[in-house]
Order: C-alpha cells, then structure tokens, then sequence
C-alpha cells in the first residue's frame, strides 16, 4: 500500500474514534432480537438504522429489502465495473439476552469497562459488521474505495437465516462478485492473530416426550406411569458411548478425517489446556476419545443438549409426575456430514429408542453445512497481508467449531469462496450473559479491512 494512504486511513480512524464507538453503542441499544417475536418492531428500527449509518458512509442504493421474515439491509458503491468487487456480509439480530438475572449491566444498555463493551451483540455481530461499515466510510474520505464493494446485513442470522437463501437466489445479478468478507468469528488472541478457514456446520431441534395425558400426583402414580423427565433424560444420555462417541446409526458414514500432517498443522495454534480449564473454571475436560479439546471444539461433530425443561420448576416443592418434558439439542457437523441427513438420521433414531409409556415428536428448527476456505487464493492472502500489517505478525490460519450457515449458501448460490476476516476472542461470551467486544478489537477490524481492499484490488480480479 502507498505509505501516504496508510497514514491518511489512520489519521481518520483516529480522528474519529470517539464517534465511531458512540455510533456502535447506539445501535448495540436496540434490542433486534430475532428468535423473539415481541422484539419484531425492535429488529425493524434497527435495520432502518443500519441503513441510515450505510447512507452516512456513502453507499449507494441503500435499501431496506423486506423478507417473509425479518428485513435484510443492502447497499453498494461501484467505482468500476472492471475492478474486483467485495461481498461483505453480516447481521444485526443478536441472541436472547437470557438470563438476564447474570448480567453485570443491562444487555441492551452499553457499558465500556477495562477496554471492554459489554452489550448483547457487541461481537455478534454488531460489533463486527459495523466495523465494515467504517472501514468502507474511512476507504471513502481518504481517497476513495480501491475496488467495489457490496453490503449485505441480514436480520436472521440467529435464527437461521431461513429467508436469505431465496433472497440470494432471486437477486444473483444484484450480488454478483469476485469473494465474500465476513467479520463474525474469533482470533486466537489479540497479540496472536489468525483467520478462520473452516467452518462446520449445523443441524438444530427440538425434541417433546409425552407420557400420560395429564400432570399427575407422583405419590398416587410414581413408579407405575413412565415419567417424561426420566425418560428424556435415559435417551439423551444414551446418544453417547463411553468414548464420548455419538451413537446414532450413520452419523460419522461421511465425517471427513483429517490426516496426521492437517492434524499437526492444526496443533501449531498456540494452546494451553490448564489456562482453558482456569478460565472455564472447570476441573477436566471431556470429549470424544483420542482427540484433543482443540479437535474436539473444531474438526469433530458432537451432540449437545442446549436446553431442558419440564414438570415443576417453581419455588418450593410440588410432587408432580409430568405430563412432557423437551429439550433442545444441536448438532455441529464436519465436512461431508449434510444438515438435512443428519436431522433425518436423528429423528428416526430417536423415536426408536423411545422406552414403552411416552410417544415423542422431533421437530426441526434450522441447519447448515460446514464450510472450508482455500489459504492460498488472492483474497485469503489479502486478508493475512492486511493483519500482518495492523498486528505485526502474521495471522495463523484455523478452524472455527461455530456455524455460519451462508457461507456454504453463497458458494451454491453465487459461486463466491469467503474469507472470515473476524477479529473477536472466544471469550467474548457471545450467546451468553455478559457478551464483550474489545475496542482494541473493533478498531483493529476498521484498520484492517481498508488494507485487505486494496491488497485484494492490487491481485486483480481472479478471487
């Protein structure tokens, strides 16, 4: 890059940082909740928001784009037809806040403590997509954009992006470019930078156990009726081995595994297992046999229950037998493992192994596939060069144990290979209470995204 660019895209960060994390703020204060149909007007005055802040960075053609679900927000600015386009992606539906009673300070209600923003959304995604909207700001006041970039922020992220296929589908030509850049996923460390290049993918589902057809007084019916809880809870315990190995039929037919040499290239991340259980405040990890927590959180599917309820849960005592129980479980899945496969194998075996006295329902919520991004195209390159440049070091290529869904949609759909430029820390609490982005973080994003626009502009079109 021209020394004098670098120092003017710094100068502007830097001028205007006060207003660049107040504007974050503000939109880390509207509570677009997706999963939650209560918040629904919420989720829309954010999208309007995000359009204005898109407006204010000098894109073109901002619109607002209505979905059967929730809206998704679009803008672009095309400098020239002949130059490389970007397809940056992001969203701006956040997670339920539950439960509310563990955060330290409000979830919608923004606090700045120890270079920390604590917010539902600070880093997923609010936080990391807005840096886009920044960079793309700061790329526009210091000379101009050094290639085209496009803007795609949805509103369902979180809920599975259940209405984006179709929009991707019927709007191909709107979206056509030469790779897709997406800030929505973890670092190593901030003094030890690296980039995703895989994702796996994901098959969630609710599942309801009935027994009798009425809660009952357990003294009068106890041993002799079968209770749902009990039951739930022999069927979940039993999709896995000793070995910590998942035991439904078929589910590892097509896990891809991995040699000894990616093995090993993966280990090269810096790990330290005893920093991991301090900082869980846990005593011992646990997974699949014969993998390391690394491998575990990363290459290998699992099986986890994300909740459970049924029967009494008040104050006090109440000696019910219930009438249902459920539970919700997801699935993380590797390379070649198909969402829609593994949620049929998952409900057929599950119905199976239900005990005499409770009938169950599975009920499908959402999935994606798993994803891996090529470390040697222009675009990937870009991407290490520009962290190079802002971190001092060169980034370290990974793989991600989280879903991003689209991401194997936009390779279908448009033929696009994405880089995951994300700068947030498995710590951030994402989806939980207490959710934090580092300011150091976000303004490393701004600084850094301007940088892989003009290292990929320079490798010309081919991403």
């Amino acid at each position: 890059m021209n020394p004098n660019t670098v120092q003017a895209i710094d100068t502007y960060i830097e001028s205007n940082k006060d207003r660049f994390l107040n504007e974050l703020l503000d939109l880390l204060r509207i509570p677009s909740v997706s999963a939650d149909p209560k918040y629904k007007a919420d989720v829309a005055l954010c999208a309007e928001a995000v359009k204005q802040r898109m407006v204010e960075a000098g894109l073109d053609k901002v619109e607002v784009c209505p979905t059967a679900g929730h809206p998704i927000v679009y803008g672009e600015k095309i400098v020239d037809p002949k130059l490389p386009t970007v397809l940056v992606y992001g969203h701006y539906d956040v997670q339920p806040p539950d439960p509310l009673d563990l955060w330290h300070s409000g979830p919608f209600d923004p606090v700045i403590k120890d270079g920390m923003i604590y917010a539902r959304g600070s880093a997923d995604d609010k936080g990391q997509f807005y840096m886009h909207v920044k960079a793309v700001e700061t790329m526009m006041r210091t000379g101009g954009l050094p290639c085209n970039v496009k803007v795609m922020i949805e509103g369902e992220e979180e809920v599975g992006s259940d209405n984006l296929g179709l929009f991707v589908a019927n709007n191909k030509q709107k979206l056509a470019a030469d790779v897709v850049l997406i800030s929505d996923t973890s670092m190593i460390a901030n003094d030890v930078p690296s980039i995703n290049t895989g994702l796996r993918g994901l098959s969630y589902l609710e599942v309801e156990v009935t027994g009798p057809n009425r809660d009952l007084h357990s003294g009068v019916y106890g041993g002799a009726v079968a209770n749902p809880i009990n039951a739930l809870c022999e069927m979940i315990a039993s999709l896995h081995d000793a070995d910590r190995r998942i035991t439904i039929p078929g589910f590892y037919d097509a896990v891809q595994e991995l040699s000894a040499a990616e093995r090993a290239a993966l280990a090269e991340a810096p790990f330290n297992e005893e920093d991991y259980k301090k900082d869980l405040q846990i005593d011992a990890v646990r997974g699949e046999k014969g993998y390391t927590s690394e491998e575990r959180s990363s290459i290998r599917p699992t099986l986890d229950v994300n909740g459970i309820w049924g029967g009494y849960i008040g104050e006090g005592a109440k000696t019910v037998l219930p009438s249902k129980a459920y539970a919700k479980i997801s699935m993380r899945l590797v390379p070649d493992q198909k969402s829609d496969t593994i949620t049929k194998l998952f409900q057929d075996h599950f119905v199976k192994i239900a005990p005499p006295g409770v009938k169950v329902v599975v009920k499908p919520h959402h999935g994606g596939e798993a994803a891996v991004t090529p470390i040697d195209s222009p675009a990937y390159l870009a991407a290490a060069k520009a962290m190079e440049e802002t971190f001092g070091k060169k980034p370290i290529p990974t793989r991600g144990g989280g879903s991003i869904p689209i991401v194997a949609l936009f390779e279908a759909e448009l033929g696009l290979k994405t880089v995951l430029f994300g700068f947030g820390l498995d710590s951030d609490n994402i989806h939980s209470p207490n959710e934090k982005y580092g300011v150091f973080n976000y303004f490393q994003g701004i600084r850094s995204i301007p940088r892989f626009f003009h290292h990929f502009a320079a490798s010309g079109r081919k991403a």
